[in-house]
């Protein structure tokens, strides 16, 4: 191959290694539309207006293409033109935190590119944006720059007046986007989340053009008293990207709660430090619209378990995040809430016996022939405290509530910087053995969690968050019989290798 050959070939790798979403063809709007129709309008709309048939089931509701924002953008603060890139990447990866999919295993890329030239039609965007988001120079990440971000983020409240000191989106004031929704501030622990990626750069452009659509700012803004240099973003940026909080995301593998048995007395409150030696497993959970009254909207989407038991109880500690805390009576708590304010709460679901094989009770209270017991923590209102109730349900219709103290069950509740703890503790084995489950050691035991946000939409009764069939496993204490039987099957395996070592050794040398 001569030298001209092997150029033209590193040319053509080079091509390849570096082409992005730029390099494809440009899309055709015609072609744009018939894909648009048939993929888009349940959501967007006919008219691209976002008043699709889904429209008031999902919030953030479906983007208002004729309006121009776009929620992810690389163009300048003062302009409202996306580029193409910008909207490629929405259809491709979706939006999360949103109802919005992303496309790429349905549609090839010049479907999407297509798509692109047809949606920025609806708000008559036929010209590339002006200016572009000006990155200067990238800090790079260091606990320096880190320490200067955090102190930009608290000072004069700039950021945490929305998203909290704790970043988790904790609320000082009620926000609403353009159509006139609620919105919620991003909780910045959670970077799954995160409008565009979780990415320094990403984090930069969103402080720097703001969310269009929200009452994101933009911090780039040279009117604005909050304003921040090209390096200040950066620093802010790399704030924020520490904030990220990887120990509690969602694993598709991770199904099991494992209860670690301890000596002596279980914690008795959601801040004792022991919990820090339990690992959390962490759900995702989803809106109820299985029974009536459905529920569309949720803004908790995750809750963490941590589990231990002694000789006597069991105890659970529940952790998810919450930007209010919603008290009804409490003056704060009803200037942020919807009306009328309800309370937070948060559940855990039991078989009343466990299942010898694989079939459980329906995830959704139980069914008329395997009951589930149900244990329903609320947070109180300004004249009454906290309080735990219990249930046997065998379904939405039949629903049998009784005295929690009765059988030993009790929880406490904890709420700081956007996060809700709620300790339960009960006996391994309840007073009332036909109607309570029996924590047995070494079985794996059904589990399912609901949760409530009374500032929300004033979610009570089935308007709530849930989740299906999980499992708890109270791991037996290891004692001296495992170590005993594990010993016995080490000697064994040693005294099977030297019989083998001189059997060999006769018969390689009766073979001289």
């Amino acid at each position: 191959m001569t030298f001209l050959h092997r150029l033209a070939l590193l040319a053509v790798c080079s091509t390849l290694l570096v082409a992005g979403p730029a390099a494809a063809k440009p899309g055709t709007a015609e072609k744009g539309k018939e894909i648009y129709d048939k993929r888009c309008t349940w959501c967007h709309g006919a008219e691209g207006d976002g008043a699709g048939a889904s429209k008031d089931l999902l919030n953030p509701p479906p983007r208002d293409f004729t309006s121009g924002n776009y929620k992810i953008k690389s163009s300048a603060f003062e302009d409202m033109v996306p580029s193409d890139d910008d909207v490629f990447r929405m259809i491709r990866d979706g939006m999360p935190g949103t109802a919005m999919p992303g496309w790429s295993d349905l549609l090839s890329e010049q479907d999407m590119w297509d798509l692109v030239a047809y949606v920025k039609s609806f708000a008559q965007y036929d010209k590339p944006p002006a200016k572009m988001v000006d990155y200067g120079s990238q800090v790079s990440s260091s606990a320096e720059s880190i320490e200067k971000g955090k102190k930009l983020f608290e000072e004069g409240d700039r950021c945490v007046e929305c998203h909290g000191k704790s970043g988790k989106g904790t609320l000082s004031k009620r926000l609403k986007g353009d159509a006139g929704e609620r919105t919620w501030p991003r909780n910045l622990t959670k970077p799954w989340t995160y409008r565009g990626s979780s990415d320094p750069k990403d984090i930069f452009t969103r402080i720097a053009t703001g969310i269009p659509g929200t009452e994101m700012p933009s911090f780039a803004d040279p009117k604005s008293n909050k304003k921040l240099s090209v390096e200040e973003i950066w620093h802010v940026a790399n704030y924020v990207a520490s904030l990220a909080k990887t120990g509690k995301q969602v694993s598709a593998e991770d199904t099991v709660i494992k209860a670690d048995k301890v000596e002596g007395e279980l914690p008795s409150a959601p801040e004792d430090a022991r919990w820090n030696q339990a690992a959390p497993t962490t759900f995702y959970l989803v809106p109820q619209i299985i029974g009536k009254e459905r529920y569309f909207t949720p803004s908790n989407d995750t809750i963490s378990v941590r589990a231990m038991y002694n000789d006597k109880a069991i105890a659970l500690l529940i952790e998810w995040d919450d930007r209010t805390k919603s008290i009804p009576g409490d003056p704060d708590a009803e200037k942020i809430a919807d009306p009328p304010l309800a309370e937070d709460g948060v559940a855990i679901q039991w078989p009343v016996v466990i299942p010898s094989d694989m079939q459980k009770p329906y995830f959704g209270m139980g069914d008329a022939a395997s009951p589930v017991n149900i244990w329903h923590w609320k947070s109180g209102s300004k004249g009454a405290p906290e309080s735990i109730g219990l249930m046997n349900s065998r379904g939405f219709k039949e629903i049998e509530k009784r005295d929690a103290a009765a059988v030993g069950l009790t929880a406490k509740g904890s709420y700081e910087e956007g996060t809700w703890k709620v300790l339960m503790v009960r006996p391994l084995a309840a007073a009332e053995t036909e109607k309570d489950i029996r924590f047995v050691e070494g079985k794996f035991i059904p589990v399912a969690f609901a949760a409530w946000d009374g500032s929300n939409n004033s979610e009570k009764g089935s308007k709530h968050t849930m989740t299906t069939w999980y499992w708890v496993l109270l791991k037996p204490a290891a004692g001296y019989r495992p170590l005993l039987i594990g010993l016995i099957v080490a000697l064994m395996a040693a005294g099977g290798l030297v019989w083998w070592a001189r059997s060999a050794a006769g018969r390689t040398g009766g073979g001289r």
